[in-house]
């Protein structure tokens, strides 16, 4: 299951993937807006918005790359590991 990150902090990333990497999730994570996002998004099987942290911009483009790909996504308010494990949990093992 490939999982794209949009948001959180920046010295959590490695442990986003760390998490991601336990539930055999290939990560992609975006803490800020790079040129070309939506070039870079493709097509996941889930994208996770912490909206916290995040600009409006980022998750317009991330909606948008969604719905054009039919791709399932996630809002959580909090950007800590344990809300990430519990997307996951929720996402991955009811697969």
């Amino acid at each position: 299951m490939s999982v794209v990150i949009i948001g959180g902090h920046d010295r959590m990333v490695c442990q986003y993937k760390k998490i991601c990497k336990a539930y055999q999730c290939k990560a992609k994570i975006f803490t800020q807006m790079p040129n070309k996002l939506k070039e870079q998004i493709g097509s996941p099987d889930l994208i996770v918005l912490f909206t916290n942290t995040v600009s409006h911009k980022m998750i317009r483009c991330a909606l948008l790359e969604a719905e054009k790909n039919q791709v399932d996504v996630v809002r959580s308010h909090t950007s800590s590991g344990n809300a990430l494990i519990g997307i996951l949990e929720q996402k991955v093992l009811t697969q």
